[in-house]
């Protein structure tokens, strides 16, 4: 199929068309960024400049962090600006490149929670093998599996959408380039491109959501045996875990698991995964888990005693 080179922009309707509404949402989604760098750098710091570097759980949490970043980066500062201007203009190759990299690090992410997921399966399941089956190899080997796959995944994405032809309209009914709406303006049937969308980011999301959720319930069939006070560590560690799969898979799962259509609701349901999720991963991790309390301490306090000097 040749592209048609009609449409060089397009313009994005963004959350609202009301002006107030829009300087509203500009002031709390630049508290949000703030807030998403401020958390997830602190983590990333305190893990790095002290001991749990070297145990797996937080050697994922690093990274989990810094994916957040990334992913929250390819579109928050761009609906920020948008915020703020008459006309929401993004041109074809911008809008492509979004498109790629928001997939790429929404990607990385689920395969880094799913890595998480099974170094606590592990860790509970099977303590005695622990140390040598988390090993630093198997941890670097998980990193770059993660990555590749979030590659492939972005990488189809793309393909799937770069040879559509846009000879129509060219107003997207969302605040980022996103599949759905793109979709709906190819001057094509685009009911193949559609199945095959669900195909890849609907069924990676619906196998992996399933996946933790099995290694869940074979944690907690495992842990019914436990102390109390045992019990009650494990629960609180896979707690958090568990809370931050829920809050990014959920909406997730809405978007990208049904047929290709698109509602007025999925601009909302997307601010949870690219905004207010990794808004919210750095306090779920930190305020119920006394290691990453006690790294926060140790790293700023002594950071202010430098200061204090």
């Amino acid at each position: 199929m040749e592209k048609s080179s009609n449409i060089t922009v397009f313009i994005l309707l963004g959350l609202s068309q009301n002006k107030n509404t829009e300087i509203l949402c500009f002031v709390f989604f630049l508290f949000c960024y703030i807030a998403i760098w401020m958390g997830n750098v602190l983590i990333m710091v305190s893990i790095t400049c002290t001991h749990l570097i070297e145990q797996p759980m937080y050697f994922f949490l690093n990274y989990l962090s810094l994916s957040d970043l990334c992913y929250t980066s390819t579109v928050t500062p761009k609906l920020m600006t948008d915020l703020l201007a008459e006309r929401k203009v993004i041109t074809y190759n911008n809008c492509m490149i979004q498109l790629f990299t928001t997939h790429l690090f929404g990607g990385i992410e689920i395969f880094i929670l799913t890595g998480m997921a099974y170094d606590r399966y592990v860790a509970i399941c099977r303590p005695l093998h622990y140390t040598i089956i988390m090993s630093r190899h198997r941890c670097n080997l998980i990193i770059m599996t993660c990555c590749t796959g979030g590659f492939v995944h972005s990488a189809s994405q793309l393909l799937l959408t770069i040879f559509l032809p846009f000879c129509g309209p060219n107003e997207i009914d969302h605040y980022f380039c996103d599949v759905y709406p793109l979709l709906k303006l190819a001057c094509s049937n685009t009911h193949i491109i559609g199945l095959l969308v669900i195909a890849n980011s609907g069924l990676i999301a619906l196998v992996t959501f399933v996946v933790l959720m099995a290694s869940y319930f074979f944690i907690l069939y495992t842990i019914r045996t436990y102390s109390a006070e045992s019990r009650s560590k494990a629960l609180s560690t896979c707690s958090s875990h568990l809370t931050v799969v829920v809050l990014f898979f959920a909406p997730a799962l809405f978007i990208y698991i049904r047929p290709a259509t698109t509602f007025p609701e999925d601009k909302v349901f997307a601010l949870f995964y690219t905004i207010i999720a990794p808004m919210f991963n750095p306090l779920i991790y930190t305020l119920r888990n006394t290691e990453m309390k006690n790294a926060l301490r140790k790293v700023w306090g002594h950071q202010g005693l430098l200061k204090g000097r």
